[in-house]
C-alpha cells in the first residue's frame, strides 16, 4: 500500500507551512507567543504558567445542550464537570457527588451535592444549581430538538432539589442498574443556569464564554476565525490547586500538522496523532513524552443489510474472511488500534476469550466460498456478479483515528477476491448524513462503545425491536444498518430489563457471538489513545482510558 505513504509524505512536506497559518493567531510559535497568548487570556499576567495544547476540531462550543461534540469538549478542556467521573477501571468515583442513595425499585436515585463546590465565576454550586442544570439540559434538547440527546442514556421523570439538605432527587420512567454511571457521560455535566430554565430560546452559545462550569478552567474567549480557546484558571476551583494560569486550546485537524507544531515547540501538548511514521517518530525521541493506552473505543464498519450485502450470506461472510485484520492494526495503521474481532474493546470486563469467529481471515477460503454459492466473475471484468449484478460496494469513510486507511486497504482486499468497492471518503458530517439515509453499503465509524459505563446504547445499534416494547424509540431507532435477528432483540430486551450485573454481562457476550455469526458488523479493532508532550515542560500527560479526561489538574508545568 505504498500509495497511502506517499499520500501521507506529501501532507507531512506541508505541514511546515500549514501550521504558521494555523497557529499565528493563537498561542503563537512557542517562546513570547506562549507569553502573549497567556496574557491575552489571563488578562495581563505575563508571569504566570501558560500551554499551548493542540487538538481535532470537535466543538466551537461548550453547551452539553448543544450536541454531543460540544459536551466532550467542555469536559476535556477541564471548563465542566459531572456528579460522578470515571476511574481508568472503569468504575464509577464520586465528584461533585460525595454520597447517593437508590430505592429498591431502582427509580429514585438521591445524590448529596458535594460541600463547598462553585462555579467559575464564583457562584455557589448546591442542589438547586446542580438540578436546574440537568432541568434544563432535558428541557432544552426536548424543545428545540438539539442534537445531544440525554433521554437516550437516562429517562427522567422528574428532577428536584432540596436545598436544606442539599440533595438532588431523580426519578426515573424505568429501573436502571446504575444511574452513576450514565451520569458520567458529558450531556451530564453541570453548568451554571441564570435566569428560568424553561426559557429555551436563551442562546448559551452565541459567546463559549457564557457557559460556566465548575472543572478547574473557565472560558475567557474563544475564536471561531482562528480556531483557538483561551481558557483561564478557575479561581474557585474546590478540588486542588490548578496548575496553569491560561491555556490556549488551538484547534488543529491534520495529525502532521499536529506532530510538526509539537516539535517546532508551538505547542506543548497534543492527542492523538495517528500517522503511523510521525507516532513512531516522537515516540523514539526522548524529548517528548507518549502516552498511549488501550480505550474504549472500537473501529469499526457497519454493514447495510438493506442492500446488497444483506441479500445473501455467503457474499457478507466472504467479505469479512477477506479481511486480515490483524495486519492492517499491526502494519498498516501502524499499532493506533489492538485488532479483535468483537464489537466491544477486548480490554472491557467482558469474557472475550469465550468468543469464536467463523469467519477469521482466509483469502482463499473467500474466492472458494464465492465460487461455491455461484457468485462468480461471467463476463471476465475482474468482478464478480450477484444475480446477474456486478457487485458494487459503496463503502463510505471519513479521515479520522485512522479509518479511511482502514478503508482504503479493504477495498484492495475486496479487490482481491473480486470484489469492486467505491470508496468515498468524506467528512463526518457526510458520513453521519449518509449513514442515516442508509446510502452505503459499508459504513466507517470509530465510537465509544461504554460512554456510560455499559454498552446499551452502543449495542443499540444492531436492535431491531418491536413497537411494542419500553425500549423501542422509533421506526428504527438507532438501527441505521437495517440489521435485524430476533434472539438478539430478545437478548437486549432482557439486558435492558435486568439489574443483575452478572446477568447483564453474560447476555452482553452472548449478543457479541450473534454478531459475529452474522457478520454484523466489520471490526477494525479497538483504538488506542494517545497523549504527546513536551517532556522538559510538561508533567503529568497521560491520557486515560475513557477519552472524556483531557486537561485535567493532573497536567502541570515542570
Amino acid at each position: 500500500m505504498k500509495y497511502n505513504w506517499s499520500k501521507k509524505m506529501l501532507i507531512f512536506g506541508m505541514t511546515g507551512i500549514l501550521a504558521a497559518g494555523l497557529l499565528s493567531g493563537c498561542g503563537g510559535s512557542g517562546g513570547n507567543d506562549s507569553a502573549d497568548a497567556g496574557s491575552r487570556a489571563a488578562e495581563g499576567n505575563t508571569d504566570g504558567s501558560h500551554l499551548n495544547f493542540g487538538c481535532y476540531v470537535y466543538s466551537t462550543s461548550y453547551d452539553p445542550a448543544e450536541y454531543q461534540n460540544a459536551a466532550w469538549d467542555g469536559i476535556r478542556h477541564g471548563v465542566t464537570e459531572g456528579l460522578f467521573k470515571f476511574k481508568d477501571d472503569l468504575t464509577v468515583d464520586y465528584n461533585l457527588c460525595d454520597r447517593y442513595e437508590v430505592s429498591e425499585d431502582h427509580k429514585i436515585w438521591t445524590f448529596h451535592i458535594r460541600d463547598g463546590v462553585k462555579f467559575s465565576n464564583g457562584k455557589d454550586c448546591g442542589a438547586q444549581e446542580v438540578a436546574d442544570s440537568l432541568n434544563r439540559l432535558y428541557t432544552v434538547c426536548a424543545t428545540d430538538k438539539k442534537s445531544s440527546t440525554p433521554e437516550t442514556y437516562l429517562r427522567m421523570e422528574s428532577i428536584t432539589a432540596d436545598t436544606g439538605a442539599n440533595t438532588v432527587t431523580i426519578v426515573t420512567k424505568e429501573a436502571y442498574a446504575d444511574v452513576t454511571s450514565i451520569l458520567c457521560f458529558p450531556f451530564y455535566t453541570i453548568i451554571d443556569v441564570e435566569g428560568d430554565i424553561s426559557d429555551t430560546e436563551h442562546d448559551y452559545t452565541a459567546d463559549a464564554t457564557t457557559v460556566i462550569g465548575t472543572g478547574p478552567y473557565a472560558v475567557a474567549s474563544m475564536d471561531e476565525t482562528t480556531k483557538c480557546s483561551e481558557l483561564v484558571k478557575n479561581e474557585y476551583y474546590w478540588n486542588g490547586e490548578v496548575p496553569y494560569d491560561s491555556i490556549s486550546v488551538i484547534f488543529i485537524e491534520d495529525d502532521s500538522i499536529k506532530a510538526s507544531a509539537l516539535k517546532t515547540g508551538d505547542i506543548d501538548l497534543t492527542e492523538n496523532i495517528t500517522t503511523a511514521s510521525d507516532l513512531a517518530e516522537l515516540s523514539e525521541n526522548p524529548a517528548y513524552y507518549v502516552s498511549k493506552t488501550p480505550g474504549m473505543r472500537s473501529g469499526f464498519a457497519f454493514v447495510n443489510f438493506n442492500r446488497i450485502l444483506g441479500k445473501s450470506d455467503a457474499l457478507r461472510q466472504a467479505v469479512f474472511m477477506a479481511v486480515d485484520g490483524q495486519t492492517l492494526c499491526d502494519v498498516t495503521v501502524g499499532g493506533m488500534y489492538t485488532y479483535g474481532y468483537a464489537v466491544l474493546p477486548s480490554t472491557l470486563s467482558y469474557d472475550h476469550a469465550s468468543l469464536e469467529n467463523p469467519f477469521a481471515y482466509d483469502a482463499e477460503g473467500a474466492k472458494k466460498l464465492l465460487d461455491d454459492a455461484g457468485i462468480v466473475d461471467s463476463d471476465g471484468d475482474g468482478f464478480r456478479e450477484l444475480d446477474g449484478q456486478k457487485i458494487t460496494l459503496q463503502y463510505i469513510t471519513y479521515t479520522n483515528r485512522c479509518l479511511s486507511d482502514f478503508a482504503e486497504a479493504i477495498q484492495i482486499s475486496l479487490s482481491e477476491i473480486g470484489i469492486e468497492v467505491n470508496l468515498l471518503n468524506t467528512d463526518s458530517d457526510t458520513e453521519w448524513n449518509m449513514m442515516q439515509a442508509g446510502e452505503y453499503d459499508l459504513c466507517d465509524s470509530n465510537w465509544t462503545t461504554v460512554g456510560t459505563g455499559e454498552p446499551s446504547v452502543f449495542l443499540k445499534n444492531w436492535y431491531g425491536g418491536d413497537q411494542g416494547s419500553e425500549f423501542y424509540v422509533n421506526s428504527r431507532g438507532t438501527n441505521y444498518c437495517w440489521y435485524e435477528n430476533d434472539e438478539f432483540d430478545a437478548l437486549y430486551d432482557r439486558y435492558m430489563a435486568s439489574t443483575d450485573m452478572e446477568e447483564r454481562a453474560d447476555l452482553v457476550i452472548q449478543m457479541e457471538q450473534i454478531l459475529i455469526n452474522d457478520c454484523a458488523v466489520l471490526v477494525h479493532g479497538y483504538y488506542n489513545s494517545t497523549f504527546l508532550s513536551n517532556a522538559a515542560k510538561v508533567s503529568g500527560a497521560d491520557i486515560h482510558t475513557v477519552d472524556y479526561y483531557w486537561l485535567s489538574t493532573e497536567i502541570a508545568p515542570k
